[in-house]
């Protein structure tokens, strides 16, 4: 901000070279290539991208389930009105997502499978290879929110069947809002189509009267025009230290903070909704108080002691990062009522 500020546009070139330095960064994150991430506004602009730019034919269904984010919800409802397309939910039990009950719901005329990688509620994790061999079994595209695991949870776009992935970066990355991620798989891509496109969108944009250029290749042709040069900058520096850090030591820490976190509240009046279970469990932990205290009334309560944490239905969802440490849950637990 301070460069434009000075110089405005002048440096311009440096600042794509960041940009491109950010894709490169988020796709060794996804284990991706480049071309395969897409810059968005946010999750909603991502998933939407999606819904919007498949053919749809009358009695066809996407499968998700019912405790998703919105995000992951209204791009599919959108459907039912403009295609008359059905939206099967999946119902959550005991704070899981029954993967069983999920796959259950697929058939052939499935077309889109949708499902967080970490349950924004619960902090659910699915197990999405299996789910991917479901919707693979049917021909459907499986379609991820990223928000609640990238950055704190190792992801493997090809190993996991992932078709489409989308998140924004104000979460685990630790970005300013308003600049976010869509991944399409190649097989995606020959399915889905940019419906939203600018003057970006094309190999060489400031060929400006050049009217007859194809969309760029892979995901690019999705990144419109002006990008949130300023965002990004933050992002690209984000995701460095993330790299530098390493995602698996990330998560190794923060599996230790929210075993340790667990294990000191069995004793007291909350009821932990989180699964805890090996291959289930995330870097989130939602609990519930036994007593007369509710998720806002806690989070009032920890607010005014400085400790964040995140009212979210009947529950109050901890979060913690990489630079938190057992002080610091340490603190949680004496604040705790």
């Amino acid at each position: 901000m301070r460069d434009v500020a000075e110089n405005g546009s002048l440096n311009y070139r440096r600042w794509v070279a960041i940009k491109e330095r950010a894709r490169k960064l988020a796709a060794e994150m996804l284990h991706a290539r480049p071309e395969q991430v897409a810059f968005m506004r946010n999750t909603s602009d991502a998933l939407s991208t999606v819904a919007n730019g498949l053919r749809w034919r009358e009695g066809e269904n996407v499968v998700t389930f019912r405790g998703e984010f919105p995000s992951n919800v209204y791009p599919w409802l959108r459907l039912r009105q403009a295609h008359k397309v059905e939206v099967r939910f999946c119902e959550e039990r005991d704070g899981r997502v029954d993967v069983d009950e999920l796959i259950g719901l697929i058939d052939k005329r499935t077309r889109i499978v949708a499902i967080s990688l970490v349950q924004y509620g619960s902090g659910f994790r699915a197990d999405l290879e299996r789910i991917g061999r479901a919707a693979r079994r049917n021909d459907a595209l499986l379609v991820v929110d990223v928000i609640q695991a990238m950055g704190v949870l190792p992801i493997n776009v090809e190993a996991e069947l992932i078709d489409a992935a989308a998140g924004a970066c104000h979460k685990w990355l630790l970005t300013p809002e308003g600049v976010g991620l869509l991944y399409l798989s190649d097989r995606a891509l020959e399915r889905i189509e940019p419906t939203l496109v600018g003057w970006m969108s094309v190999p060489n944009p400031e060929d400006y009267g050049n009217f007859e250029q194809p969309w760029l290749r892979g995901a690019l042709a999705w990144e419109t025009g002006t990008a949130p040069t300023a965002l990004i900058h933050g992002l690209e520096a984000s995701l460095t230290l993330l790299q530098e850090t390493g995602v698996e030591r990330i998560a190794s820490h923060l599996a230790e903070l929210t075993d340790y976190l667990c294990e000191n509240l069995r004793s007291r009046d909350y009821k932990i909704i989180s699964s805890r279970q090996a291959g289930e469990k995330s870097q989130i932990v939602c609990l519930e108080h036994q007593g007369d205290w509710s998720p806002m009334a806690l989070y009032s309560h920890l607010k005014n002691q400085g400790i964040i944490a995140a009212p979210r239905g009947t529950r109050l969802r901890i979060a913690p990062h990489l630079y938190n440490t057992t002080e610091d849950i340490d603190a949680l637990l004496r604040a705790l009522p």
